[in-house]
């Protein structure tokens, strides 16, 4: 539809309806919080105005009918390959044209929104043939999202040391010229990894940028001298997967985590599987449970969506938390907490709680509980900046049965008062 059609109106509650920043007010009705109590949520201006018990709220705008639905503070996905994204079954190689680019890390944006993240930081690959092509195409699709979800990006030259590393360390200062927010690299693949990450804190400290790392973290003296040297460096280190941990005794293991945790580094694990910025050990996984007994701040990313490197990646954060809880042993809570509270403390947002005062970033999961939500969450409505952007609708239903007619089956489906 062109722009200079006429435009339907929008129905209460579906993503483009008014609301947000400069917009009408928008109350939730009968969500269920985490604590079991069931709540109106008044949002204005982007941020949470008011939360009382059901029915104690008058709207003043739009109204969103949220019962039976469990109501969360928003997911972040702190760990995204944008520029790579929906690859899989591309036929040949991978089109680094722009253009290409820039639909395919939009679209992923969109799914990742879908799935309830409304902050996402990708790691884009600058040099080689592609130089500043991938970057300029996610900063583009960056503008195309706006409003809808937050995508910064992190640039990812190859090589940073040596000769060969002299062009990737000049088109890592011009990819933060151009827009990128946080400046990365991959040690593990450098010919001088120490030299690599000196490069980088180096490069974040004249730009004022955070920085992300991808690491497999096997090498506990590299990560020990990685935090002597990040120690003091503001607004902060991330590095990811590190699931190189799991292969050390655990004694060694143990001390790097306790040096990684009085760093203030954050460590992003994949439960979802690999990315593209390494190749992963099949079988091994970030030690989840001895970094966060050692302190480390712990969040969960998705990695790769739909590429080479895992063809089925879904980008979503919800499943990230049920396998931190199904193979890691979290608690739901603590597993939800890695993906929204620490993710977000990771990329530097604010905090979400479901309180007045605070961003109006949340995620309304067809549920009564976290348990339920992150093993059946299909249906989902996301809010960002106060507005609702996104809406997946799950409708289950079952032929007749002799058996549903007697039993008093759950069922699934639409009504003419509540939201799909």
């Amino acid at each position: 539809m062109s722009d200079s059609q006429p435009q339907p109106s929008p129905s209460p509650g579906s993503p483009g309806s008014p609301g947000g920043p400069g917009g009408a007010d928008v109350l939730l009705t009968g969500a269920t919080l985490t604590d079991g109590r069931t709540v109106d949520v008044r949002l204005g201006r982007g941020r949470i105005q008011a939360v009382g018990t059901a029915g104690s709220l008058a709207p003043l705008g739009l109204r969103v009918d949220l019962r039976g639905y469990l109501l969360l503070p928003a997911p972040a996905e702190p760990h995204a390959h944008s520029d790579l994204a929906l690859t899989a079954d591309a036929a040949g190689p991978v089109s680094p044209d722009p253009a290409d680019v820039q639909r395919r890390a939009t679209e992923a944006a969109l799914l990742q929104l879908g799935h309830g993240a409304t902050a996402l930081r990708s790691h884009v690959r600058i040099g080689d043939v592609q130089g500043l092509g991938a970057m300029e195409a996610v900063l583009q699709a960056r503008r195309a999202v706006r409003g809808l979800t937050e995508l910064t990006a992190v640039a990812m030259p190859r090589l940073l040391t040596g000769v060969a590393g002299a062009d990737g360390l000049a088109m890592l200062h011009d990819a933060v010229k151009m827009g990128a927010s946080v400046v990365g690299a991959c040690p593990d693949l450098d010919p001088d990894p120490t030299g690599c990450a000196e490069a980088v804190l180096d490069a974040a400290a004249q730009h004022g940028c955070p920085v992300d790392l991808h690491t497999d973290g096997s090498d506990p003296v590299r990560l020990t001298r990685l935090a002597a040297m990040a120690g003091g460096l503001r607004p902060g280190v991330t590095i990811g997967p590190c699931d190189g941990l799991g292969r050390l005794p655990a004694d060694v293991a143990g001390r790097t985590a306790e040096a990684l945790a009085a760093a203030g580094i954050t460590v992003v694990c994949l439960p979802q599987g690999p990315c593209g910025g390494l190749e992963r050990r099949r079988g091994h996984d970030t030690p989840v449970h001895l970094l966060r007994a050692a302190g480390v701040r712990v969040t969960a990313g998705s990695g790769a969506l739909r590429d080479v490197a895992n063809p089925v990646g879904r980008g979503d954060p919800l499943q990230a938390a049920q396998l931190l809880a199904s193979r890691h042993g979290l608690r739901p809570d603590e597993a939800y907490e890695a993906v929204a509270g620490a993710a977000r403390e990771a990329l530097g947002l604010a905090p979400v709680r479901i309180e007045a005062g605070f961003p109006a970033e949340l995620l309304a999961v067809r549920g009564t509980g976290l348990s339920e939500a992150l093993s059946l969450g299909y249906s989902r409505i996301v809010v960002h900046r106060g507005r609702v952007v996104a809406r997946t609708s799950a409708v289950r239903e079952y032929c007749d049965s002799a058996t549903a007619a007697v039993s008093d089956l759950p069922r699934q489906g639409r009504t003419g008062t509540e939201p799909a």
